[in-house]
């Protein structure tokens, strides 16, 4: 009957290498069951979200304190008179009348075109008619600031016409600045900005080097160019300016700054080597 009893309480472990065993799971199963969980709430709330949304929160996450704001100084661009546009834009060929273009004075000529109405000479305008681009070559001219240009031509030949207004323009909407943002100016541009100096060339200058009007060397013409590449960049640069020949000062723009000038003569030379 002893014998019996201390049989049915006698320990499952019977060698040290059991007791070892017990040991190490004690230890393991508990840290694995942890990992375990862990991993699988993870996957279930990884899971209720669209990636999408795993992007969205982490953009949010990245996202700085302040940001950087970058405009132009002057606020909003105020629209030109036609006259301003005229001697900016217009005046290279239509104050000396190259690639046919109808001078301004000319009666004769404007009277033939105020036949039509302003609406349809606009449209011609900004669409590009014959030798002259699109906006005269200028992308930034708004289509009023056109139809006041063609006004300003058209009254200097005869006509009468009255100056476009301004289009209303809706209230602004006002919106709330970013945390520490910061307000930074444009830098002017310089000589030596190859992409300024192609669009004031685009704007300002391809009208008449593109096609060689009135003897102004073709672009990219190296004959042309090289006597005149000769003289130094500085030369050229006083020629641009104050005007030489058939060109105008400027180009006829008056409104462009010196390095501008400077970029495009750059830009041009830089074609014709």
């Amino acid at each position: 009957m002893s014998e019996q009893h201390q049989t049915e309480h006698s320990s499952l472990i019977k060698t040290p290498k059991q007791l070892a065993i017990v040991v190490v799971l004690a230890f393991v199963v508990p840290v694995v069951v942890i990992i375990l969980l862990a991993q699988l709430a993870a996957g279930t709330k990884k899971s209720t979200a669209s990636p999408a949304a795993q992007e969205e929160a982490i953009a949010k996450r990245l996202k700085p304190v302040g940001e950087v704001i970058v405009a132009a100084a002057g606020g909003a661009q105020q629209l030109r008179d036609g006259k301003t546009v005229v001697e900016t834009a217009c005046a290279a060929c239509h104050a000396t009348g190259a690639m046919n273009a109808p001078k301004i004075g000319d009666k004769a000529a404007w009277g033939k075109l105020t036949g039509r109405s302003l609406e349809a000479l606009t449209a011609s305008a900004i669409k590009g008619i014959r030798q002259m681009p699109a906006r005269g070559g200028n992308p930034d001219l708004a289509d009023v600031e056109i139809a006041r240009a063609i006004v300003y031509m058209a009254n200097q030949g005869g006509a009468n016409w009255k100056e476009p207004a301004a289009p209303a323009v809706a209230a602004p909407v006002a919106v709330a600045a970013a945390p520490a943002a910061v307000a930074v100016a444009a830098a002017p541009a310089t000589a030596g900005d190859s992409a300024k100096g192609k669009s004031v060339y685009e704007s300002s200058c391809a009208a008449c080097h593109t096609a060689g009007v009135a003897g102004a060397p073709k672009t990219g013409d190296k004959a042309a160019w090289a006597p005149r590449l000769k003289t130094g960049k500085d030369a050229l640069y006083a020629s641009v300016i104050k005007g030489k020949g058939a060109m105008p000062p400027k180009g006829g723009n008056a409104s462009l700054a010196d390095a501008d000038i400077k970029a495009a003569v750059d830009y041009l030379t830089g074609l014709a080597k």
